[in-house]
This record gives structure tokens, sequence and C-alpha cells, in this order.
């Protein structure tokens, strides 16, 4: 059953590190407030299809150039690894601030809700840097005529 699911979450991961997957599902991230501000099902439906098929929807990167790229298969490396380390921290942060925005955009609180949603976003993208740099980490380790960067 591990085998299958470590299958399936590489083959996810080869897709969403493509820049376009992993960009669009960043700036998507407001959208998951607007079910919970509108209390409509079928805002929730749409916006959660499109959660679910971003990263699998666009094809494989060409290369692993892309800063994006790198912080996608960075976490997919992070995940399996799980250290307790500062990536740790920062996506906790990330995470208490998404549910303050769901509260407030549930509470109909449009600041507090853009104020959490922007220092959610912010947060990812220091939760990447990270991701990027244990990738970057992680291969020079694993090859060692590699040349820094």
């Amino acid at each position: 059953m591990s085998r299958r699911f470590a299958d399936l979450r590489r083959a996810v991961f080869a897709r969403h590190s493509n820049p376009w997957s992993a960009w669009t599902r960043w700036l998507s991230t407001p959208l998951v407030l607007v079910p919970l501000w509108t209390r409509r099902w079928s805002h929730a439906a749409i916006i959660g299809a499109w959660m679910a098929v971003n990263p699998v929807v666009f094809p494989k990167p060409a290369h692993e150039h892309a800063w994006s790229t790198r912080a996608m298969l960075g976490e997919e490396l992070w995940i399996t690894e799980r250290p307790r380390d500062t990536a740790m921290a920062v996506n906790a942060a990330a995470t208490l601030a998404g549910i303050t925005a769901l509260v407030a955009a549930r509470r109909r609180r449009a600041a507090p809700a853009a104020g959490a949603t922007a220092v959610q976003m912010a947060l990812l993208l220091v939760y990447w840097r990270l991701m990027a740099t244990y990738y970057d980490r992680h291969q020079r380790g694993s090859t060692p005529n590699r040349r820094d960067r």
C-alpha cells in the first residue's frame, strides 16, 4: 500500500512541479474563501474541483531550473522525511493564517480575511524558498559532481 501511495505522490509532484501549476495554485489561494463568504455549495464544488485538478492538469516541466519547480520537488522530499525544522514552523504558521482567513470569511469580515490571506500567501513563499533550498541541498548531497549554483 505504501508503495502505491509513493508512486501516486511521485506522479502528482512530477506534474505539480510545473511552474504553471505551482503559481496558479498559489494565486488561487484567496478563492478558497469564496464558498464560505457566499455560502454557496456550487462555489465550493467549482473551487474544490480546480484545487483538485490543478496539481495534475499541467504537464511535467521540461527542466528543474525554475525556482517554483525546485520548491515543489523539495516539498516532495521534505514530506517523505518530515524533518523538524524551520519549514515545519513556517508551514504551521501559514496553516494558522489560512484557518484565520476561513473563519473571517465565514463571519464576512473582509479586512481580517484579506489580511490573513495575505499573511498566508507570504508565508507560503517563505516556505517555498525553504523547500527550494532543501531540494538544492539534497541534490548536491546526492550528486557529488554537481556544481554549486
